[in-house]
């Protein structure tokens, strides 16, 4: 018997989402096991992904599908000494705002500061530009293997992780993502499932409903200390224009705050400041 058959099957599961009820963690968990173990059909995973989305995914579900997504990924083997100070800066994108790649331009800051940065990202999805997009025009290998990618972070300061390598099990939701149009949990999962045991995160989010879900779910990877923030104006990034909520999560407790440009000097800048375009102008600026 299967693991999903043990817990009542697709049609009990899907079920209970329908009636409008939460699922645990540990089911949430074998639903996506089996999604990414190829064992579920399109009719289902799309089922999953849309019931999920139209109850809302609470930070239990988040939890448990981020474990399993986990679970499936391939390592990177970062030294210790270098992942207990590494962090990865990534959104979820989905803001319609068309900025520059923010997050990109911050790992190449802080790296340069001395601190380690394991970025994880992909090509854009509802944008212009995404990461690997930006990273490819700069002339800069992205589709390196684990082993690569730790030996850039120790050697150089910064490594990126390219999603569809290290999550080659997401192929069996991809056709059935694509066809459906619309932002699923995979959205969600993505940004916060860097597959390197960084111990800090900058996670942007263009929901702000979703922040203290994502929290949570982050919670349950071990961070030292993680931020989820969302822009004023929409972004999925701190932004210049006024105050930008933060969710931190610091060894297991989680807490909430307001950041303003004005705090650190800076000036406010409305967000079509920072609007981009194309990968090769994005990586001119």
């Amino acid at each position: 018997m299967s693991a999903i058959d043990r817990i009542g099957g697709w049609p009990q599961l899907l079920s209970t989402l329908l009636r409008g009820e939460d699922l645990s963690a540990d089911d949430a968990q074998v639903a996506m096991n089996t999604v990414l173990l190829g064992e579920a059909s399109s009719a289902q995973i799309a089922a999953f992904m849309m019931a999920l989305r139209s109850k809302g995914e609470t930070a239990d579900e988040l939890q448990g599908m981020l474990a399993a997504v986990l679970e499936a990924s391939e390592p990177v083997p970062l030294d210790v000494k270098f992942s207990a100070h590494a962090i990865d800066i990534v959104g979820t994108g989905g803001d319609k705002s068309h900025s520059v790649n923010i997050s990109t331009m911050a790992a190449f800051v802080v790296a340069g500061a001395g601190v380690p940065v394991c970025k994880h990202g992909n090509r854009a999805a509802s944008s212009q530009c995404g990461t690997a997009d930006v990273l490819e025009a700069l002339g800069i290998k992205i589709d390196l293997d684990g082993a690569a990618v730790a030996r850039c972070v120790e050697q150089t300061g910064m490594g990126f992780c390219f999603a569809p390598k290290f999550h080659p099990a997401f192929r069996y939701a991809g056709p059935t993502r694509k066809e459906l149009g619309v932002p699923t949990a995979f959205n969600l999962l993505g940004p916060m499932a860097n597959p390197a045991q960084v111990s800090y995160m900058v996670v942007g989010v263009g929901d702000p409903s979703m922040a203290h879900k994502m929290a949570h779910a982050i919670a349950g990877r071990g961070v030292q200390r993680a931020w989820v923030v969302h822009g004023h104006g929409g972004l999925d990034e701190l932004s210049l224009s006024g105050d930008c909520p933060v969710v931190e999560i610091h060894q297991g407790e989680i807490s909430e705050f307001m950041l303003n440009a004005k705090d650190f000097g800076l000036e406010p800048a409305d967000v079509t400041a920072v609007r981009g375009g194309d990968p090769v102008h994005n990586a001119q600026v």
